[in-house]
This record gives C-alpha cells, sequence and structure tokens, in this order.
C-alpha cells in the first residue's frame, strides 16, 4: 500500500497546485492544506468504511523526500549566492539586512511573552522574522517587478535573512536537540560553527574542484554529481548534528562560483519542485489542525504585530538602497511574505520532540503555529504585493512629496 499512498499524495499536491495556480495564490498554502485533509488528523478521524486505508500515512518514502525538499530548497538558495556578488554589493545588502534583524527582537519579546521561556521564544523569533525567498520571487516574477529597481532590496535582503538563519538553524538545531540547555549545548554549538566554517573555506577556495567535479558535457553525469554533492554533505552534516538544510546551503554556494550554474539549475530545477512539494504535504500530514484553535490567538497576535513591522523595515530597507517611497513601499509589502523557511524552522522542533529531547506538546503547538501563520502570511503577503497600488500612493502623498509625476511610471 505505500505506493498506493505515494501516487494518492502526488495526485492530491498536482491537483491543489493547478487549483493554487488558476486562483493565483502561492502553491506552498495549497499543499499544506491538501496535506493536512489527507493525514490521520482529518481524514483519519472520519468514519469511512475502509478503515485504516482512509488517509495517507507518514510513509518513509514521505518522511525521507520531505527531508530532500529541505535540502534541495537549500541547495538551490545557494546558488543563487555568488560569493563575489555579495562582497561587491555587501554595504546596502548589510544596511537593509541590520534594518531587517529588527524582527527578529520583535519575535524574541513575542515568544518570551507566550511561552516564558527562551528556547521556544528563540523559535518563534525565527519562524516571524524569515521571509519566504521562493513565495517573493515568485511573485516578483509574476508581477513584473523582477526587472524593477525594488527588486534588488527586495532580494538584497532576503541574502541576508538566509545568511543569517544558516547560522541561526544550526545553532537553533543544537540548543533543540540539547534540551535547550545553553552550557550542555555550547560543544553541539562549536560543531555547528566549526562545520560551517569549513563549509565556508569550501566556497572560498574549493571552486576548482567543484568545477572539476562537473566538468563534463554529459547531463546525466552533471545532475548525478551536483545531487551526489549536496545529499552526501547534507547527511553528513546531519550525523554530526548540524541542520542538513545549512549544510545543502553551503554547497549550492560553492556550486554557484562554477561555470555550470544555468545546467545545474535547469537539470535539478524539477527535482527540487517535486521534493519541495512533498516536503510542505508532509508539513501538513504532521499537523493536527485541532491545534489550530489553541494558536489562534498568537497567530493572530503575530499577524497583527508582524505584517507592519516587516513592511516598516522593508520600506527602510528600500531607503537604504536609495529607492523613492513608492518603490520602498513595494520592498516593504513584498517582505512580509513567510513561507518555506518558518516551515523549516518548525521542523527543527519536531526533530528534537522524536529525538526525546524537546516537548512534544510544545513541540506540536510551535509547528501547528507555524503552519497556520505560514498560510495566513503567504497568502496576506501575495495579496499586498498584488494590490500595491493604494499602498504606493499613501506613502508617496505622505513620505515623498517632492516625488516627481514622472518617477510612478508604472512598471
Amino acid at each position: 500500500m505505500a505506493l498506493l499512498d505515494v501516487g494518492v499524495m502526488f495526485v492530491a499536491v498536482a491537483a491543489a497546485g493547478a487549483v493554487a495556480s488558476r486562483l493565483g495564490q502561492s502553491v506552498i498554502p495549497a499543499y499544506i492544506l491538501v496535506g493536512t485533509l489527507l493525514g490521520q488528523y482529518v481524514l483519519g478521524r472520519l468514519s469511512l468504511p475502509v478503515a485504516g486505508t482512509a488517509y495517507v500515512p507518514e510513509t518513509e518514502f514521505i518522511s525521507l523526500g520531505a527531508e530532500l525538499g529541505i535540502v534541495f530548497l537549500l541547495f538551490f538558495l545557494g546558488l543563487e549566492f555568488n560569493l563575489e556578488r555579495l562582497l561587491a554589493r555587501r554595504g546596502p545588502i548589510g544596511t537593509a539586512g541590520t534594518i531587517d534583524l529588527a524582527n527578529f527582537g520583535v519575535g524574541l519579546v513575542l515568544g518570551w511573552l507566550v511561552f516564558g521561556a527562551f528556547l521556544p521564544a528563540f523559535l518563534i523569533a525565527g519562524i516571524v522574522y524569515i521571509s519566504s525567498s521562493a513565495v517573493i520571487t515568485k511573485s516578483l516574477i509574476d508581477l513584473g517587478w523582477i526587472a524593477n529597481d525594488e527588486a534588488e532590496p527586495l532580494l538584497g535582503t532576503l541574502v541576508y535573512e538566509d545568511l543569517f538563519i544558516a547560522v541561526y538553524l544550526a545553532v537553533a538545531s543544537a540548543l533543540v536537540l540539547g534540551g535547550g540547555d545553553v552550557a550542555a549545548a555550547a560543544a553541539d554549538v562549536g560543531i555547528a560553527v566549526g562545520f560551517i566554517l569549513v563549509l565556508l573555506a569550501a566556497v572560498r577556495f574549493g571552486t576548482p574542484a567543484f568545477d572539476r567535479l562537473v566538468a563534463t558535457d554529459n547531463m546525466e553525469f552533471v545532475a548525478l554529481r551536483a545531487v551526489a554533492a549536496v545529499v552526501f554533505v547534507a547527511g553528513a552534516a546531519l550525523a554530526l548534528g548540524v541542520s542538513e538544510a545549512v549544510a545543502a546551503f553551503f554547497v549550492g554556494m560553492a556550486f554557484s562560483a562554477t561555470g555550470r550554474v544555468h545546467d545545474i539549475e535547469t537539470i535539478l530545477e524539477p527535482v527540487r519542485d517535486v521534493f519541495a512539494a512533498v516536503f510542505f504535504f508532509w508539513i501538513g500530514l504532521v499537523t493536527d489542525p485541532a491545534l489550530f484553535a489553541d494558536v489562534a490567538a498568537l497567530v493572530a497576535l503575530a499577524v497583527v504585530v508582524t505584517t507592519p513591522t516587516k513592511a516598516v523595515t522593508g520600506y527602510f530597507a528600500g531607503r537604504a538602497f536609495d529607492l523613492d517611497a513608492r518603490r520602498s513601499t513595494r520592498v516593504g509589502l513584498g517582505m512580509t511574505t513567510r513561507g518555506e523557511f518558518s516551515l523549516i524552522i518548525a521542523t527543527v522542533a519536531v526533530s528534537g520532540a522524536e529525538a526525546g529531547s524537546f516537548d512534544p506538546a510544545l513541540a506540536a503547538t510551535i509547528n501547528a503555529f507555524a503552519v497556520a501563520y505560514v498560510l495566513v502570511m503567504a497568502v496576506l503577503g501575495t495579496t499586498l504585493m498584488s494590490h500595491s497600488a493604494p499602498f504606493e500612493s499613501l506613502a508617496t502623498s505622505w513620505l515623498d512629496r517632492d516625488v516627481s509625476d514622472g518617477s510612478g511610471a508604472s512598471g
């Protein structure tokens, strides 16, 4: 029955993706929702005549496929980060990213007020801080903003966030597996940071080796060698207690300096999208929607607090790139979108619960919060970007009175 379960999953995500695309929405909430509906907590609770086979269980393939989804998402993100280009624009990116980092502090305070403990607050801070690179990039393309001036501060701020979150994930994983005891987890944190430094050295000095690895005209071998490198290093990182997502990110950065980036992206993009869909489906599958009622107040509070803070810091990020009020407003609205990385952070808590080092009930609550929060913010963020005109006009009239009419041209 395992093959049938996997078949049902792929039919469901294919249909959900088609519906989301038709509605002009991100596919991420659609995949999560269909996973939730077909899981043990919804379909499994219904009194259907085919008991025991009425829902899609969390099979080993789905669980491993979800892990590969995380790996490929972060690998592709790393492919976008060329170290030399980052250093060339480090000034405005650093300014915009530091401004945006205020949202992590807001999340830390919010988490502490709700849970009264450092570790859950630390996880909540990461969940509400990180914007969705996948959803924002897709929205930029769909709206035709990708070639506009607002694209650079949006993508630049995402660069800063992703570099920050790479270190954050390593530290968070070590803390969760260490039971939240900072002193006890110090060695694990040291290993994680050491592993990151090794990977960073590979990015900086290992380009010739990665070039040779994919120096072949056989596209099959290019794909196999790239997959071999990222999955092996991610697996080794996980064995050492370091986040596989962090390892995959740095492997992607290493390949970004080679001359085969376009080939790797072209060949492996469908593979990434398939396993990313499995990851989001799995998130829904392991989420008990009955817990949504328990976290509804926290989700509402987080949405009310973090939407305007993201919009404001995003606005000033645009200003750091010398944009006018109109385009800076677009940056602010775009940054409100949350997605895949918030869910990846939630899986740290779930993994900790499975390892026996984190309270299962607290992990379930944090996971339910992350899922509900992402569902709201993915839809809200893309909607704000699609209907940005009133906000742009308001910002222009209030904050940029001297902007000439010509600067408000469409596009």
